[in-house]
């Protein structure tokens, strides 16, 4: 298959149904309109909603990996040896996205089990959410790398990116969430600090299929 516009549409899309697939993951853990607690807010969840939410995290991993095809060939002008690096985090960082989703079933099950017997909720939850947090500390390392290869190649104009696609890269939105989600409340907190990491990677593929939407065709083929 030749790789031309739509086809570079196509992945990008892909890589935006991801995003949004688990992020209506996220918000069957989470959501509940009169209630921003989230571990209150899975104890008191469905067995459907979390069974339900577990599998989207599977299923949006598959999906982020496809749309890596179209960061794949936005960075065609770029060292090999850089290539792939980037690459390699890239898919780090999005099978880690679905496993730690997966992760979440342990902790929301936690949370219905405190629930439904009348257990201390963050005892309950404890150990599962460490466990969650150490898979997060390996992946920061990882993402660190990226950020600093893909910002620096995108800047010198290694890659079919413009560089207005540092703004959308997911490095800022990250470390202006907390900031975020401090001046939010209500339903929207759960829904925007809820779903956060994957809202900043639906950002991220559609800013990428924008810069990428009418490239030349040598370039592409180069």
């Amino acid at each position: 298959m030749k790789i031309n516009n739509f086809w570079i549409r196509v992945l990008g899309m892909f890589g935006i149904i991801g995003g949004l697939t688990l992020f209506a993951g996220d918000m069957l853990f989470y959501y509940d309109g009169s209630n921003v607690n989230f571990n209150e807010n899975m104890g008191n969840a469905s067995d459907f909603r979390v069974i339900t939410s577990g599998l989207t995290a599977l299923i949006a991993s598959w999906f982020y990996l496809i749309g890596l095809g179209q960061v794949y060939v936005a960075l065609k002008p770029t060292k090999p040896f850089l290539r792939t690096i980037i690459l390699i985090c890239f898919g780090a960082i999005f099978t880690a996205y679905g496993v730690i989703h997966g992760a979440y079933v342990a902790i929301a099950t936690s949370a219905k089990l405190a629930t439904q017997y009348n257990f201390d909720l963050n005892d309950a939850v404890h150990l599962a959410t460490e466990t969650n947090n150490v898979m997060r500390l390996i992946i920061y390392p990882i993402f660190g790398v990226l950020s600093i290869l893909f910002i620096a190649q995108v800047w010198k104009k290694n890659t079919l990116y413009p560089r207005w696609i540092i703004f959308f890269f997911p490095l800022l939105p990250f470390l202006v969430r907390d900031l975020v989600c401090t001046t939010l409340s209500g339903a929207t907190k759960t829904v925007v600090c809820g779903g956060y990491l994957n809202l900043i990677l639906v950002v991220f593929f559609t800013a990428s299929t924008i810069g990428l939407w009418n490239i030349k065709k040598d370039a592409v083929q180069s």
